[in-house]
């Protein structure tokens, strides 16, 4: 009986649908586990397909091709150790969630998810067969118990396995990053080592999915929910691990353990990844964006610089008469200071051409936000004019708050491929460049300094669509607007809980009637970085028309 087993862990980053390049993947870790003399070579949730497949996982040429690829993966890691992977799985005519594991040439077992999320992006229970309370598998006499990634949150799987054998728990996932998800992991693995008694390995996958990000950072917990080894957050990495077989049973030896960067770390490099993978999954090299001077455009040229790098982003500013002088400045200086191309495209001609052609329609009508909109509108157009040319992807700039309550123009400023920021309040805007400007870390590609002046953080916030505009005469003040939609949003609340909290009822109530308005604004918005359990588009799924208010005025 062997007092050892090693494993390999490979925390890497699949891409969705590249079945062939994902396998390759799962090669190359195996052939680093053969060298390093592992027992068994592990891959995360899905892994093979990449993760989320959402609706695509259905369609039987898939999840066939899925199956076909690990079945010859397994053929071609025959001589060596076994290799777990995570993959499609059909029994009859069910298709399931599964974890696989090859061995000898053929997939020698399947465990079968049993627990399957069907909240927040989840949506599982429409996609998969719900498997059985299943055991452990055995590889070289050792029995390992792999709850996949929701079955490990309660704890009839990790019992049920406990309970038949097994004398560790590897747990596959594909668990998305939001803010302090690690917390929330570790508490869930914690309890399953103290009920029962057995180490675990939580690994996860990384890498860019749409809005969601995966963000690493797996985990060894010997019982009792010791620490024993933690891998760095968002990076890809190959680790070997080696349990020892003690007379209280199997504990994993220690090894290092990743420093956890803070929240405003985390949400700046979830950005950064997502947008770098967003790009680069889906075959573009270089973005462009508007410049405005203010300070979300200045966030996004830097989260974009540090991606792709400085040389890759084209920063458009496209002035009218009511961009002020500081803006002009200010929109240089952050090309500048990040190093990017800088265009300088007036937009005063064509708006004017364009009220010239509509003037014989609008007569007899005073101007209004139809003419700011022009502007905005304007501008959309010839940003992505410039895409189309140049081959960049146009990204859009609008933070959370304005997504919330529509304060962007459809068609104008919200046209666009991406939206790093999309689930960033507009508070935390302020306090992440901050950030940004204080620190810079190896994996960014920008300059190691300042990427904006203070005054683009600290002036007052104005869409300049016109004369001595500010965003303040159309909203309450950013810090009232934020608490009122962290509580409406997040929290689920109602007015009356707004209003518990010191917010002013009118306030409140205009906050809910613009976020149920905006809805259609959203429902044609571009993806952008998930960061909060809350996001909109597959967290937050609300009706178009609605005509519901909770709120009286």
């Amino acid at each position: 009986m062997a007092d050892t087993f090693r494993i390999t862990l490979a925390q890497l980053n699949p891409t969705l649908g590249d079945l062939a390049g994902n396998a390759a993947k799962a090669r190359e870790a195996w052939e680093a586990g053969r060298a390093a003399g592992a027992d068994l070579v592990a891959l995360p949730e899905m892994f093979i397909t990449g993760y989320q497949t959402q609706d695509l996982v259905r369609k039987p040429a898939f999840h066939t091709a899925a199956i076909e690829t690990v079945r010859r993966l397994a053929e071609e890691c025959s001589d060596g150790p076994a290799l777990a992977i995570g993959g499609p799985w059909l029994e009859g005519a069910e298709l399931y969630n599964a974890y696989l594991i090859l061995e000898g040439g053929t997939v020698r077992h399947a465990v079968l998810k049993h627990h399957l999320p069907n909240d927040a992006v989840f949506d599982e229970e429409r996609l998969y067969s719900t498997g059985p309370l299943g055991g452990p598998y055995a590889i070289g006499g050792v029995r390992i118990g792999s709850p996949i990634c929701e079955d490990a949150w309660y704890e009839d799987v990790a019992e049920t396995h406990e309970e038949t054998g097994a004398e560790f728990l590897l747990v596959p996932n594909g668990s998305p990053y939001h803010r302090d998800k690690y917390d929330l992991r570790l508490t869930h693995m914690v309890a399953r080592t103290v009920e029962t008694g057995l180490p675990l390995i939580y690994l996860n996958m990384v890498g860019g999915q749409d809005d969601q990000v995966f963000d690493g950072g797996s985990f060894v917990l010997n019982p009792g929910g010791k620490l024993a080894c933690r891998l760095p957050v968002f990076d890809e990495e190959i680790a070997h691990l080696t349990l020892i077989r003690t007379p209280e049973g199997w504990r994993a030896e220690a090894g290092p353990v990743a420093p956890q960067p803070d929240a405003w770390e985390q949400d700046y490099r979830a950005m950064v990844e997502g947008l770098r993978d967003y790009l680069g999954k889906s075959g573009f090299s270089r973005v462009l964006l508007g410049l405005s001077g203010g300070v979300d455009s200045a966030l996004v040229a830097a989260i974009a610089a540090d991606a792709i790098g400085p040389e890759n982003v084209r920063c458009v500013m496209l002035p009218s008469e009511y961009t002020s002088v500081h803006s002009l400045e200010d929109a240089k200086a952050v090309a500048r200071m990040l190093g990017c191309h800088y265009d300088f495209v007036p937009i005063t001609e064509g708006r004017d051409a364009i009220t010239a052609t509509l003037a014989p329609l609008f007569e007899g009508r005073s101007p209004d936000v139809t003419e700011e909109n022009l502007q905005s509108r304007l501008r959309g157009l010839l940003l992505m004019a410039l895409s189309n040319k140049f081959g960049e992807m146009l990204l859009t700039t609008g933070n959370k708050s304005e997504v919330a309550v529509g304060y962007a123009t459809i068609y104008g400023d919200m046209a666009g491929g991406y939206n790093p920021i999309k689930d960033l309040y507009k508070t935390r805007v302020f306090e992440t460049c901050r950030w940004r400007n204080a620190n810079h870390r190896p994996w960014m590609k920008g300059p190691d300094s300042a990427v904006m002046p203070e005054r683009v953080i600290s002036k007052p916030p104005s869409a300049e669509l016109a004369a001595d505009q500010k965003d303040s005469d159309s909203l309450p003040e950013y810090d009232i607007l934020d608490g009122i939609l962290e509580i409406l949003i997040e929290g689920d609340g109602s007015i009356e809980d707004c209003v518990a909290e010191g917010y002013s009822r009118e306030d409140a109530v205009k906050a809910e009637r613009l976020l149920y308005l905006s809805e259609y604004k959203r429902f044609q918005s571009a993806p952008g970085t998930r960061l909060t359990p809350k996001a909109f588009w597959l967290d937050r799924r609300y009706p178009i028309v609605n005509r519901w208010r909770d709120g009286k005025a």
